[in-house]
């Protein structure tokens, strides 16, 4: 049996070769963890012993996820997806816990397995499907958005089950033993959750203030990982589970403007001790049992696909969506989760599940969640082959754009509304020039829009969202992101419909400026480049050159494509530090809702400059006030943009929604 440091070395072997591999075959790497498992766990090689000390590191893995997903709780969100949340994602979870209880009934199991197992089932990917929703550009549509919500229940009904399945395990057949372990169970986590939201409102602010003035980030991050291990053995001494603890914890710090720092520096930690616990789980599966098996484990399988993809279906057109939104959320959701996989482990560790039953269908998930990347991968032609639906999708996107830019003439295009679109964006706007900014990320087109800026969802790689752009008529095109890939089929797309068209794109350094010049672009800004030009051109005018040859000299670097700039040595030093970003000013758009803080409150009694805060529009009725008064008085519905770095924006937020 290997010793502890054997152990973890063979652990983070066999986890580095797996998500080697399986990036190398553009496949979710969780999934490259479950496979690693397999084989090198006590079923098969046997490299590691199924005990104590393993689980117990899995485990870790699990309270990290738990503790993440408390840091996104949020209230405001909750009630701006209410209905898909707590209606489709509710009914969805109760539904499919519903046929699993009928079916074991059917086979004569104990109701309390068909609990457990259907809660299981319910669980769907949250890691493979925002992942891959993500990379096809697919969060802000509409049956993104309802994949998301579903998501969401299902991440929170996960609480209640872990509570649930041990309760339901200490039952034995008494039926008094039943009802008393389990009012036990609720009364011991109606009392943990009260103490701790209690006191935890109350001291985890000024707590985290005073950790944070002492300026050392090895002192924030032990402290990070003191109150969320803290607070999950308190949950655990009290008979709930690690998870639940650091769900709280993570709850609780949402709440402070240091959500976002604990976000960054805890990633790591989660991210690694989740991969180790998918290998652990992995490590359950029995493939001598799954053999002997085999046919129940493809009914399993095919038969949580199908109910799945018919069940989410139907709620999903019940909740108003058309066919082709409603097949897509199903066929995207159709398969078992990671959160599944923690419910079976916990199922089988406490005795409610036989290893009999519990490894069909363990084995049943695992594959679901194999074939799951291609049933995504093709749910968009699925749905184009038996729903003649598919195409209005797209056709609604098209309209969205087309109608922003019905009336402009000589506008400029900004593909990207990054840091750098928005700058372009604010100087044409200061100039009186009109402008449509094009935008992948959904977060930040919400901001935009909300507070009033032109900007809306499209792929400006796409030939259809430039037309609908109004490309036939804007004066110029920006590409304001250095993806090369992109820029180029941008060009393509501008020289197959407006050749004379100018088009400045943006690239980080001079490896491709010959390549987009070719391309079609008119100009092609190196940002590090502009950078070096920028600052030799100051060094130049503080020693005296003549503003005229300081200009001339840019000029002439600039024509010659930085012919002068294009090589250097390159040093350990030359990787881009990101660790100034967080003190950088950035945009903030708050909702006040009916009862926030800030309703009826001027911006001069709500002093957010001892924040560091400047509040730079208030939008009211669709009216959008640039630099408003201290005398503004808010009401509820206005959406308020604030300025600042990303903590205090943070503190301001708070302050305005809850005082």
């Amino acid at each position: 049996m290997p010793n502890v440091l054997e152990l973890v070395l063979i652990l983070l072997a066999i986890a580095v070769l797996a998500v080697v591999v399986f990036r190398l075959l553009r496949l979710p790497p969780m999934l490259g963890y479950l496979l690693a498992g397999v084989f090198i766990g006590p079923h098969a090689l046997g490299w590691i012993p199924d005990n104590e000390e393993t689980r117990h590191l899995a485990e870790f893995g699990v309270v990290f996820l738990m503790f993440s997903i408390g840091l996104e709780f949020s209230l405001p969100k909750l009630v701006t997806m209410k209905r898909i949340v707590f209606g489709f994602g509710a009914a969805q979870v109760f539904l499919t816990i519903l046929f699993v209880m009928a079916v074991s009934w059917v086979l004569a199991l104990d109701w309390r397995v068909g609990l457990a197992l259907g809660g299981a089932l319910a669980m769907s990917s949250t890691a493979i499907v925002s992942k891959m929703l993500a990379e096809r550009l697919e969060l802000n549509s509409a049956h993104g958005r309802q994949i998301i919500g579903v998501l969401l229940f299902q991440d929170l009904a996960v609480v209640p089950l872990l509570i649930m399945i041990p309760a339901l395990a200490s039952t034995g057949d008494s039926e008094t033993n039943y009802g008393v372990m389990y009012a036990i169970a609720f009364f011991n986590a109606l009392v943990v959750l009260a103490l701790i939201l209690f006191l935890g409102q109350r001291l985890m602010r000024p707590w985290f203030h005073l950790v944070a003035r002492q300026r050392s980030s090895e002192l924030f991050v032990l402290n990070v990982l003191l109150i969320t291990l803290g607070l999950a053995w308190l949950t655990d001494i009290a008979g709930l589970s690690l998870a639940l603890g650091a769900f709280l914890a993570g709850m609780l710090i949402s709440e402070t403007e240091y959500r976002y720092q604990v976000e960054d520096d805890i990633k790591p930690f989660r991210d690694i001790l989740l991969g180790l616990f998918f290998i652990t789980i992995g490590m359950l599966l029995d493939m001598q049992v799954v053999m002997q098996n085999f046919l129940w484990v493809i009914l399993i399988l095919t038969a949580l696909i199908v109910l799945k993809v018919l069940l989410i279906t139907g709620l999903s057109r019940f909740f108003g969506a058309n066919s082709s939104v409603a097949a897509r959320t199903g066929l995207n959701l159709a398969q078992g989760g990671e959160f599944g996989f923690v419910l079976l482990a916990l199922a089988g560790a406490t005795g409610l599940v036989e290893n009999a039953i519990l490894q069909p269908v363990l084995a049943a998930v695992v594959l679901s969640m194999f074939v799951a990347p291609f049933i995504i991968e093709h749910s968009e032609r699925m749905t184009k082959r038996f729903i003649n639906a598919e195409w209005i999708d797209r056709a609604v996107q098209i309209t969205a754009i087309a109608s922003q830019t019905m009336v402009e003439e000589g506008h400029v295009i900004v593909c990207g509304y990054g840091r750098s679109g928005q700058n372009v964006s604010r100087l044409l706007e200061k100039e009186s020039i009109p402008y449509l900014a094009l935008d992948l990320d959904p977060q930040r087109i919400h901001e935009a829009a909300s507070a009033g800026e032109s900007v809306v969802y499209g792929d400006a790689a796409r030939r259809d969202v430039l037309v609908a752009a109004g490309i036939m008529r804007a004066n110029a095109l920006v590409v304001s992101y250095t993806d090369t890939v992109s820029a180029l089929k941008i060009l393509a797309h501008v020289r197959a419909l407006r050749p004379e068209l100018s088009v400045v794109v943006r690239t980080r350094d001079d490896a491709d400026i010959d390549l987009l010049k070719d391309a079609g672009a008119t100009e092609v800004v190196a940002e590090i480049l502009e950078g070096s030009l920028m600052l030799a051109s100051h060094v130049l005018l503080l020693l005296n050159v003549s503003s005229g040859r300081v200009l001339r000299c840019i000029r002439q670097t600039r024509e010659q494509r930085y012919q002068l700039f294009r090589a250097f040595f390159h040093g350990v030093t030359d990787e881009m530090d990101d660790s100034e970003d967080k003190l950088s000013p950035r945009l903030l758009t708050v909702v006040i809702v009916a009862g926030a803080a800030a309703v009826n409150e001027t911006l001069g009694e709500l002093d957010l400059a001892s924040l560091e805060v400047e509040v730079t529009a208030v939008r009211r009725h669709n009216i959008r006030g640039l630099l408003p008064s201290s005398d503004t008085r808010l009401e509820a519905g206005d959406v308020v943009v604030l300025q600042g770095t990303q903590e205090n924006l943070a503190a301001a937020e708070i302050k305005l929604l809850q005082g």
